[in-house]
């Protein structure tokens, strides 16, 4: 009988290839790549480190009072708290710097990607299955490449964290543009302003609702990156919940998933209620 997969193509070894290529033709290139979003990512943990937790605590109370209402800012006190006292604290900080340093790089890409998505059908129908790609591949398979071509480690970590929690924030800058109404834009038009003018100050004001429901989602992303990216030698709260996976102490597991849900909650209701506000205002 004719068995017509009697011949597969082999692309587990052309991807093999290309990977081996990049690492040994353009690795200071990617090297390069690695510095500044290193620098960055050892400037805030060691700032978050360097303050006192008293200071970071009151800190959270004032922005989630201010952003959310003073619930809010007495959840997020209470919750960063509970951290530190559960022995947490230096993890929890190492986790803060490693989203803030992904959700900066996924801001500074992401949304000029979904400005040029929203003005040009061409370019967004090319990049859509770009960023299917990125949000359905396993987080897994990203880990392989990343630390061949960056090495190990928590800068390593927050590369891989920036593939998988970029396409959000590209999406929603995108739509979020898209949806302003056309007589508006006809109208500001109609008053002489400029193709900038109506982008900064009709369409990105309006389309801000959005935008910050992709910021909360890039920041969700971000966070579930945690566990995964403590495989490849970042820091953080991943850290105690894979050495309770190895060792079976369901404890340190515990408690290293719980610093992560907390802090994922007050995350989402301060951007939540940022998005809230800026739609208000």
């Amino acid at each position: 009988m004719f068995d017509i997969f009697r011949y597969t193509i082999p692309l587990d070894d052309w991807i093999a290839y290309a990977v081996d290529l990049l690492v040994g033709n353009f690795r200071p290139q990617f090297q390069a790549i690695k510095m500044p979003i290193q620098w960055m990512l050892n400037g805030i943990n060691d700032l978050l480190l360097w303050l006192p937790p008293e200071i970071v605590l009151v800190l959270f109370l004032v922005g989630g009072w201010r952003a959310a209402g003073w619930k809010v800012g007495i959840f997020s006190f209470i919750s960063m708290g509970f951290i530190g006292l559960i022995g947490l604290w230096p993890e929890t900080m190492t986790t803060l710097a490693m989203v803030i340093s992904a959700v900066v790089v996924c801001v500074l890409i992401g949304v000029p990607l979904g400005i040029l998505s929203s003005r040009s059908d061409r370019f967004a129908s090319s990049l859509r299955p770009i960023l299917d790609a990125m949000q359905t591949t396993p987080a897994f398979v990203y880990l392989v490449p990343v630390v061949m071509l960056f090495s190990i480690g928590t800068v390593a970590g927050v590369i891989a964290t920036i593939i998988f929690s970029m396409p959000p924030i590209i999406r929603l800058t995108n739509l979020g543009i898209r949806q302003v109404h056309p007589e508006l834009i006809e109208a500001t038009y109609s008053f002489g302003a400029t193709r900038s003018q109506v982008l900064w100050k009709v369409q990105i004001p309006l389309a801000l609702t959005t935008i910050m429901a992709g910021l909360n989602q890039t920041i969700m992303l971000s966070l579930s990156m945690v566990v995964i990216a403590s495989l490849i030698g970042a820091g953080g709260l991943g850290v105690p919940v894979f050495e309770g996976l190895n060792s079976l102490q369901v404890g340190l597991a515990g408690i290293g998933g719980l610093g992560i849900v907390l802090m994922a909650m007050v995350l989402d209701r301060i951007t939540q209620a940022l998005g809230q506000t800026k739609y208000d205002e």
